[in-house]
């Protein structure tokens, strides 16, 4: 059986978690190619000292090494919320072709929500993009985690 976005979603979710265990911001991300898993990542900034390695980063520099190219044609990549421009920009030039992502960020997000760059004329490559998958699921993940920190 065809894994569904939910069900990629899920493995997504699980890293988030990783995430959230080592006291990062909860967000995980998985990159697929032809419905196989290529890469993964999790946010994890604090314990690498990086500011760049958000779950998306990490997932295209483990995908890079892994297929060889920095171009990741014909793959779809997971992430639990919205990417930011530093990501959106990175997936972009990756050339990923689908982006699926759970929560939204309105005050953050640069696919379709405080920045729209997926529909960005200036680009040239266009991401395919579907929000709100497990969008419950991610965001409660989130807002757990700073509720917590509060």
């Amino acid at each position: 059986m065809t894994p569904s976005d939910e069900d990629w979603m899920r493995r997504a979710l699980a890293l988030a978690n990783r995430a959230g265990d080592a006291g990062e911001v909860p967000i995980g991300a998985v990159l697929v190619k032809a419905n196989t898993l290529i890469a993964e990542g999790w946010n994890c900034p604090i314990g690498t000292n990086d500011p760049t390695a958000h779950a998306e980063i990490m997932a295209l520099r483990a995908a890079g090494s892994h297929l060889g190219n920095y171009r990741l044609i014909d793959t779809v990549l997971y992430v639990t919320l919205e990417p930011c421009v530093m990501c959106m920009g990175a997936i972009i030039h990756a050339r990923v072709k689908r982006l699926v992502f759970g929560a939204p960020d309105p005050k953050r997000g640069a696919v379709c929500s405080a920045l729209q760059l997926a529909d960005s004329e200036f680009l040239n490559h266009k991401v395919e993009y579907q929000g709100g998958v497990l969008k419950e699921d991610c965001g409660n993940l989130l807002r757990g985690f700073f509720q917590e920190r509060r």
